[in-house]
């Protein structure tokens, strides 16, 4: 009897620790899944403008050209983006794509360690979309996915630099959240200067 008891206690902590082994791995399974680089820049701006491959600079296109412009970041720039951001705004200037009123951003912001990547097209002062090109954090990848990024679209910038419409937040991933909304109000605020900039340098 007691060789049949000790058979039984070995076999149920053989199986407790399979299933710890499997969950362990379930989870860095999901976690890697969550992470990584989902799409790069310039694939990011050829989706955007619906640039293909056998036409890459719209030579070809009856639109107007996209445009690869920068935004030189002036201390009144500075001062108003580190508004948004809760910190200091780093780089000289920023790049961004524009085809008329529609300007497309690829910027950069600190989850809860690492810069998740983060690609925002604005038309006519409104978010259109909110796509996460690259995610390096271990938790907190849902914010990737459309169910929460298409909260985005249609959104303004508020008088006080801040998105007009509520974000609903994400379980363990509060810090990823705030770091999409900071974007998409810097990108609202980035859009309104360029296109100030572009009416300025009509003949």
């Amino acid at each position: 009897m007691a060789l049949i008891s000790v058979h039984r206690q070995l076999y149920r902590a053989a199986a407790v620790y399979s299933l710890a082994a499997f969950l362990t791995l379930t989870s860095l399974v999901a976690a890697a899944a969550a992470t990584g680089v989902f799409q790069s820049g310039p694939d990011f701006i050829a989706e955007v403008f619906s640039i293909t491959t056998s036409d890459p600079i719209n030579q070809q296109s009856t639109a107007p050209p996209v445009q690869q412009k920068t935004l030189w970041l002036t201390e009144d720039i500075r001062s108003h983006a580190a508004r948004i951001l809760g910190h200091p705004l780093a780089g000289l200037r920023v790049r961004y794509s524009q085809r008329g009123d529609k300007t497309a951003w690829i910027l950069e912001e600190i989850g809860k360690e690492m810069p998740i990547t983060i690609g925002v097209v604005v038309t006519d002062n409104r978010i259109q979309q909110v796509k996460i090109l690259a995610y390096r954090e271990s938790r907190g990848g849902e914010v990737r996915y459309p169910a929460y990024t298409q909260q985005y679209r249609g959104a303004t910038l508020t008088e006080e630099l801040g998105l007009s419409q509520n974000i609903d937040g994400i379980t363990g991933a509060t810090l990823s959240v705030w770091a999409v909304n900071k974007v998409a109000a810097l990108a609202l605020y980035f859009h309104s200067l360029a296109i100030q900039q572009s009416d300025t340098n009509l003949p």
